[in-house]
């Protein structure tokens, strides 16, 4: 079995983009677990999370890293922060800002294994209700679908370091479905070029469709 190191806690297991479990045995939404050389990785789907999709198709910038502390904003049921948990390892800490109840139950499950997986029940625009709590972070990642997409990310960027970085999927229909992709992504990227500085661009087709995944660096 060939395994092949992309970034730190990222490999790829027979061609297969994984992450390596700090939670041997454990599985958060039914992924094929391989055991190779004393280490068990969890096979990372690119059709279910934007950021494998973004791997996949030439992401250089990968800025989480062991102790990370990251902001995660729209954490849905745990699929890509589970493997951003194990990337960070148990020194590092995700906080999975969630508003949907429903999806909140799924993700308990997951933070309850996974110790660095702290679950807030909170609108990602209230970031006075969690600020406190989570203080400043090295990373945000950002997958919410909302028109005011720009201005969630902005008002989350004062829990940011400066020189921080920030990855977002840009979901264009959900911004406003009557203008082009590229019309929402180029407005998008000047709302936030005071507070940003674009690393990256990546079109994730064909795992997702009209979505662009960015990376940014906080001025």
């Amino acid at each position: 079995m060939k395994v092949d190191k992309l970034f730190y806690g990222v490999f790829k297991v027979d061609g297969k983009l994984a992450t390596a479990s700090i939670y041997p045995g454990n599985r958060v939404y039914g992924e094929e677990l391989v055991t190779t050389d004393n280490a068990q990785y969890r096979l990372w789907n690119p059709y279910r999370s934007k950021l494998a999709a973004a791997i996949m198709n030439g992401l250089k910038e990968f800025h989480i890293e062991k102790e990370s502390s990251v902001l995660y904003l729209g954490a849905a049921t745990g699929t890509t922060s589970s493997h951003v948990s194990d990337v960070v390892g148990n020194d590092g800490m995700v906080y999975c800002v969630e508003i949907s109840e429903r999806s909140m139950r799924d993700l308990l499950k997951a933070c309850e294994v996974r110790v660095n997986m702290l679950p807030i029940l909170q609108d990602a625009r209230n970031v006075e209700s969690y600020g406190a709590d989570v203080g400043e972070v090295d990373i945000i990642y950002q997958d919410i679908a909302a028109k005011d997409q720009s201005e969630i990310l902005i008002k989350n960027s004062k829990l940011l370091k400066n020189g921080g970085y920030a990855y977002v999927a840009i979901k264009s229909q959900s911004i406003d479905i009557t203008r082009s992709p590229n019309e929402v992504f180029k407005e998008f990227l000047k709302d936030v070029s005071g507070t940003f500085k674009v690393l990256e661009e990546i079109d994730i087709e064909p795992y997702d469709k009209m979505h662009l995944f960015v990376t940014l660096k906080k001025l």
